[in-house]
């Protein structure tokens, strides 16, 4: 199930995705408009699996990296990484930890933070949402903490589980127990914009347009 609904999930974009989920009553499902894609040619979807971080300067290089390496470890294939650093001075994200995410399965990356290798990451075509660029590590000042709880981004909390999708227009949480129904409607919304679009270019009076299909 989970499989079918990222791949469902995927062909939908996150303006359609909002429009359902404004019209079922929750709007508080956006992420800050901050948070960007590295490469706005690419979507991310998938289940959330959530962990934390925060600053730590009295941690080693040793110290900080086994925890880095053993939430690597620990992340469902499958899923998308979804992380609240709890710091804007650092990246959270970097070449050989996208390489090894790739590999494992990772559908990619959303931070509360910041990114590093920026060039390479592009390259690799794994998607990283993130708010800042920045040559810095975590290595001696930063732990990972809290893997597989729930984290708050802006205002949103997302729970391990939960759908997201990101798009050039920016990210987007589904509550996981909506998931199905939303992707349904949102399907159901994108077929009727196409008919809707039809109208239009065949010269149909957009008003006209808009009455027949009751979306624009």
């Amino acid at each position: 199930m989970s499989q079918d609904l990222t791949d469902r999930l995927s062909a939908c974009y996150t303006g359609a995705v909002f429009d359902v989920m404004r019209e079922l009553g929750v709007r508080n499902c956006l992420l800050p408009r901050e948070i960007r894609p590295l490469d706005d040619t690419i979507t991310l979807a998938g289940p959330a699996w959530t962990f934390s971080g925060h600053i730590d300067q009295s941690a080693s290089a040793d110290e900080t990296l086994m925890a880095w390496t053993g939430l690597l470890s620990k992340a469902p294939g499958g899923s998308v990484l979804v992380c609240q650093p709890n710091d804007d001075t650092l990246a959270h994200m970097g070449e050989l930890s996208a390489e090894t995410l790739n590999a494992r399965g990772i559908r990619g990356y959303v931070v509360d933070g910041g990114n590093r290798d920026t060039d390479f990451i592009r390259r690799l075509k794994w998607p990283v949402f993130c708010r800042y660029l920045t040559p810095a590590d975590v290595v001696g000042y930063w732990v990972a903490d809290k893997l597989g709880e729930p984290v708050k981004i802006g205002t949103v909390e997302i729970s391990p589980g939960d759908y997201v999708l990101g798009d050039v227009d920016g990210v987007i949480v589904i509550p996981a127990a909506m998931a199905e129904d939303v992707i349904s409607k949102t399907e159901a919304i994108m077929g009727e914009e196409n008919a809707l679009r039809n109208d239009i270019l065949e010269g149909m009076d957009p008003q006209e347009a808009y009455k027949k299909h009751r979306l624009f």
